[in-house]
């Protein structure tokens, strides 16, 4: 049986949220999750960048995509464009970035989550969590 994968992916998220959640199983989770990228004009994935990170906005749901667009200005008489993706395609995109590129879930919402990009130092180290 096929499924969107967003119950696990909201699993997953909830046992970050209460202190016990592994790092495995979330990214596990959000990469068989089908979840909703928003598209700027010329089709591409909408980015937000911070602290020179470009972070790939994905949604678990339409209401919580449509509040971050309104809270951003976007008219909402207008049709706005967007993606339903597998996580994996995502991460997958985000590590071929030049650029480091993190995706963020729900932004924006009461209960967020920032899956970052791996960074490396000039000696190509990689400090902090992977």
């Amino acid at each position: 049986m096929v499924t969107d994968g967003l119950s696990a992916l909201r699993s997953e998220i909830d046992a970050f949220r209460a202190g016990f959640g592994q790092p495995e199983l979330l990214l596990s989770a959000f990469h068989e999750a089908a979840v909703l990228v928003p598209l700027v004009d010329d089709d591409r994935l909408y980015t937000s960048r911070y602290a020179r990170i470009a972070w790939i906005c994905v949604f678990t749901a339409v209401e919580p995509l449509c509040h971050y667009l309104f809270a951003r200005g976007a008219d909402p008489g207008a049709d706005h464009q967007f993606h339903t993706l597998r996580g994996r395609r995502l991460t997958d995109y985000a590590a071929a970035q030049a650029d480091p590129t993190g995706i963020v879930i729900d932004p924006g919402s009461a209960t967020p989550m920032a899956l970052p990009p791996t960074l490396s130092d000039r000696n190509g180290n990689t400090p902090g969590v992977r």
